[in-house]
Parts: structure tokens; sequence; C-alpha cells
């Protein structure tokens, strides 16, 4: 039986993406449907992104851009 590996998920904002509170389609690729912050392992992100992507995320529903839940 052949070994499969996972191919390891790249981090779309050290390539060069930026990431901002006012861009909301950006940001719901980074949120479920309940509008919770998906983890690292899904998104694929490395830690320092993720922390960039949350308080993002944080700053968008603190100024009504994104539901704090549905």
């Amino acid at each position: 039986m052949a070994e499969f590996r996972k191919k390891r998920k790249v981090c779309k904002l050290c390539s060069g993406k930026s990431i901002n509170y006012k861009d909301i389609n950006s940001l719901k690729s980074y949120i479920n449907e309940k509008c919770k912050i998906l983890p690292r392992r899904v998104t694929g992100t490395c830690a320092k992104h993720q922390r960039e992507i949350a308080r993002e995320i944080k700053r968008a529903r603190h100024i009504a851009l994104i539901p704090f839940v549905k």
C-alpha cells in the first residue's frame, strides 16, 4: 500500500497578499458560516498572519461590518 503525504499548505499572506478589516470579501474566507474564526490548520496560514487575521476580523466586528454570531 502506497503512503500518501499531505501537501503542506502555504500561507497566502506570506506570499504577498495583504489583509484589511475594510475588505469584507477577503475576511469571509477566514470565518465559517457561524462567523467563527477558522483555525490555522484549516486556513493554512502561519502563526504570525493568523494573529493578524484575527485582529482584523475583530476590528471589522466592532464597527459592525461582520456580525459576531449568526
